[in-house]
């Protein structure tokens, strides 16, 4: 597998730099490079690379820019790299694989491009997926059926117990405490009654391990454990709050609405 890369940044020497750091990974090929957003929402356009780095300050469109300019169409994956650390925030919340620092560490980079694989790798598996179940529908609609119909919400698939390393340590944190999640980028902020915890993993990779009958999205960066819903109060503007047995209150956005309505009464 290839992965078909773009760099953007207006800085020669910058773009020279990454180049070089990323010969080492035989399967990471540079198609392209740009000097300025504008040039690069083109190229990303019409070249549909998997993977941009992707420097945040430049003149005119700089790298928030360019991801809103590229939301039309199915967005490559993103790396943020970048000389000011205020920006991590922003970074992650554009769903950002990662955000390096310059000059780029080559370890950081290394557990970057891991990261990349996986991803694309997860991405590959589900259309592939879909594409078996689109031919097995065509060729043999009766088994299509049964295999969409097959539970895939067995409790045994799903972890009773989560590991967080965390301020140097290991916590080892029961699911059903947990009390709701939020995510900002790779990092999610996991809140029990009584502790919260940052986890560096992304909220789709997160959601695949917790049990969708207790844990429901009710934001777009927010899961909540609905075992843990005390009260729902609603909001004028057509969203509402759920109240939590901490007396915690988390917003449910008028999209999720209906999701949480089948669970909580």
């Amino acid at each position: 597998m290839t992965i078909r890369t773009i760099l953007v940044d207006d800085e020669k020497l910058a773009i020279q730099g990454l180049q070089l750091r990323l010969e080492p990974f035989d399967d990471v090929e540079v198609i392209d490079t740009c000097a300025n957003g504008r040039e690069a929402i083109r190229k990303i356009k019409t070249e549909k690379p998997d993977l941009v780095f992707l420097d945040i300050q430049m003149p005119g469109f700089d790298g928030f820019s360019v991801v809103k300019g590229i939301m039309e169409i199915d967005p490559p994956l993103i790396v943020f790299v970048t000389a000011y650390q205020e920006h991590a925030i922003r970074a992650f919340e554009a769903n950002a694989v990662n955000y390096l620092m310059k000059p780029v560490d080559e370890d950081k980079l290394a557990d970057t491009i891991e990261r990349v694989r996986q991803r694309i790798a997860e991405k590959k598996s589900t259309e592939e997926a879909e594409k078996l179940m689109n031919v097995l529908s065509e060729v043999a609609p009766e088994a299509a059926e049964e295999f969409a119909d097959a539970d895939p919400e067995s409790t045994d698939r799903y972890e009773k117990l989560i590991n967080v390393k965390d301020r140097g340590q290991i916590f080892r944190v029961e699911t059903d405490s947990i009390e709701h999640i939020e995510a900002a980028g790779d990092y999610m902020c996991i809140y029990t009654g009584d502790n919260s915890l940052i986890l560096r993993e992304t909220m789709k990779d997160l959601e695949r391990r917790l049990d969708p009958r207790k844990f429901q999205r009710v934001h777009r960066s927010t899961i909540v454990n609905l075992d843990q819903v005390r009260q729902v109060k609603p909001h004028t503007n057509g969203e509402c709050f759920l109240v939590l047995d901490s007396g915690a209150e988390v917003k449910v956005s008028r999209s999720y609405r209906d999701v949480v309505a089948r669970f909580v009464h």
